[in-house]
């Protein structure tokens, strides 16, 4: 058999049932199950040998053969135990292929351990590595999965994922939009973001009730260095857009009240000229970089002077 016929729906049906088990939905298992959606994911991976692939979701193991083909080297991720076996049986003849049955990440804000350990270990083994994350990622886990390579210190220079087509509109919103928020601006002002494909139901097994986006993420070095310290600036936007709606000033007094008095975050506002009424939800990538700066800026100068 090749390996992409593992992929299609008749052999997944057929291969299910044979087990006696069902696609679960409480992972968001929604296969891949076009083929030429899995090529146009790949390949817009653009794949060398000097790369080091990311899956999460290895599912049966479809696209991870496609990887594993192209790549220096493929560490995929599944979590249940079913598809893991049939994942392992797919990838057996690959020697490229590291496969890890356990959850991708340690909670919201990191990956697991295990997972960063193997990535180091494949990119240390060649200083020419670069990583790239490419997957159809399950659903419920594409939004931390994305932000927390993004803020991580890892050398990733592309992500093409499958994702939820809601999702994807967060990811490329601008100001005003109601899909613009904290995603928003944690992606744009560090990376290059772009939906590159529209999905609809039928190429999945099962089918998911919404349409789904492929994109296209990388690195934006130049904007990334505009942020004087990203931790603060992911804390200062989780919390900001969590009250997006109200106005600035008073939700910026609540969030720094023990390190800033109502004067300091005044100030800060009137040095960058906002009005009484500024709200996140209105406000640029870049005006949400520069005011996240001078908070940082205002509260390191408070403490040092203490």
């Amino acid at each position: 058999m090749q390996d992409s016929d593992r992929q299609t729906r008749s052999h997944l049906m057929a291969t299910f049932e044979r087990h006696g088990f069902r696609p679960r939905t409480d992972l968001g298992q929604n296969f891949l199950i076009d083929l030429n959606i899995i090529d146009f994911v790949v390949r817009n991976g653009e794949l060398t040998r000097d790369d080091v692939v990311l899956e999460i979701g290895a599912g049966t193991g479809g696209m991870t053969t496609s990887l594993a083909r192209e790549a220096g080297h493929v560490v995929s991720v599944e979590l249940d135990t079913n598809v893991f076996q049939l994942a392992q049986e797919a990838v057996s003849v690959y020697s490229n292929v590291t496969l890890l049955h356990q959850d991708a990440l340690k909670n919201k804000n990191q990956f697991a351990t295990e997972v960063m350990e193997n990535l180091h270990k494949q990119l240390d083994d060649d200083p020419n590595r670069r990583m790239k994350l490419v997957a159809n990622l399950p659903y419920s886990i594409a939004t931390p999965v994305i932000a927390n390579l993004v803020a991580s210190e890892l050398p990733w220079t592309r992500m093409v994922v499958t994702i939820q087509y809601e999702l994807g509109l967060r990811m490329k919103a601008e100001p005003r939009d109601s899909h613009y928020g904290a995603l928003s601006v944690w992606l744009q002002s560090q990376c290059f973001v772009k939906m590159i494909k529209k999905l609809g139901p039928t190429v999945f097994w099962p089918r998911p009730k919404v349409d789904s986006a492929i994109m296209r993420i990388s690195p934006y070095h130049q904007k990334r260095a505009l942020i004087a310290d990203r931790p603060f600036f992911q804390d200062y936007l989780r919390r900001v857009f969590n009250m997006r709606r109200k106005l600035m000033r008073g939700v910026l007094c609540g969030m720094y009240r023990k390190e800033l008095s109502k004067p300091e975050v005044d100030a800060v506002l009137q040095s960058m000229d906002l009005g009484p009424n500024a709200r996140s939800e209105e406000l640029s990538v870049e005006t949400h970089v520069e005011l996240g700066n001078r908070l940082f800026a205002a509260i390191a100068a408070k403490g040092a002077d203490a």
